[in-house]
């Protein structure tokens, strides 16, 4: 008798186990649906192979390029187009004039950062590539060098964007009083909002000369024929160079310019890499457009 009551429990308790499994195994398979087939040893299955599905996370980035039909702007928005990256452009005059296959694959928003509504820009976008700046009287290098990447830079905060990055420019080594003109604090007090609003997810890019084929009114200034000799040759001879990188506005002379193509390709490693952030001089720009070049 007792060998009998002992034999139900045991089955009870496997029938309860293979409950739980099954419970188990249906909720697995509801979250990660699995197709297979198999057949047992020694046994012939004349069913057709089921391939195997599997369900990826994929993700994909979306940036918006504040500037993207400037010459730094347009190539950025040219280099991450080529990477499959979906890109907005918020500039003036929206979408340029010139051909192109991958203009018509930007989303071209005509706006200025000061008067735009942002939900038409920033929903969904993973990133902000902000390449505002130029050149005028004090105040007005004050309000675009500045002013309107500050706005930038809290605007994508504000919307939950994940990373900024600013289009900054190097110090040549200058001395104070030729920082403290309008053009270079206004680009400090927009790299200061960047590190203080992203600290572990902002980037500043500061290159030197940026050569490359500029369009101007139509016309394309070839500044590559100056820029890229001149890069080759500074690299050559940065060795001996090198003692005279600590004299006042030496750099002027020395800092080796840098392709547009290859400050584009750095802001494309610093949207697909999460551990790139900071601030970045001319050679670690170089550097970073490698690996994505690889």
């Amino acid at each position: 008798m007792w060998q009998t009551l002992l034999a139900l429990r045991s089955g009870s308790l496997c029938i309860k186990i293979l409950i739980q499994v099954a419970s188990y195994l249906v909720i697995v398979t509801d979250k990660f649906p699995v197709s297979c087939s198999y057949a047992e040893a020694g046994v012939r299955d004349d069913s057709k192979s089921i391939p195997i599905d599997v369900v990826a996370d994929v993700k994909s980035e979306r940036i918006v390029v504040l500037g993207g039909n400037g010459f730094v702007g347009s190539a950025i928005c040219k280099a991450a187009v080529s990477k499959g990256i979906e890109v907005i452009s918020l500039n003036r005059s929206g979408r340029p004039t010139y051909p192109g296959s991958w203009v018509d694959q930007v989303t071209w928003i005509s706006g200025d950062v000061f008067y735009v509504n942002w939900d038409e820009v920033l929903v969904g976008a993973t990133a902000v590539v902000s390449t505002l700046g130029g050149f005028g009287s004090e105040e007005q290098m004050r309000r675009i060098n500045g002013e309107a990447n500050v706005v930038a830079v809290n605007a994508a905060k504000e919307y939950g964007i994940p990373k900024f990055i600013l289009i900054s420019v190097h110090d040549y080594n200058l001395p104070p009083f030729l920082l403290s003109s309008g053009y270079f604090t206004g680009k400090r007090k927009a790299e200061s909002e960047v590190l203080s609003k992203y600290p572990s997810s902002g980037i500043v890019l500061r290159p030197g000369f940026i050569y490359g084929k500029r369009r101007v009114d139509g016309f394309e200034i070839p500044l590559d024929l100056v820029g890229e000799p001149a890069e080759r040759i500074l690299r050559a001879v940065e060795n001996f160079t090198k003692p005279l990188s600590s004299l006042p506005a030496s750099d002027l002379l020395l800092a080796p310019p840098v392709s547009v193509d290859d400050v584009a390709l750095a802001v494309i490693n610093g949207v697909t890499d999460d551990e790139f952030f900071g601030i970045f001089t001319i050679d670690q720009i170089k550097e970073a457009a490698e690996k994505v070049r690889v």
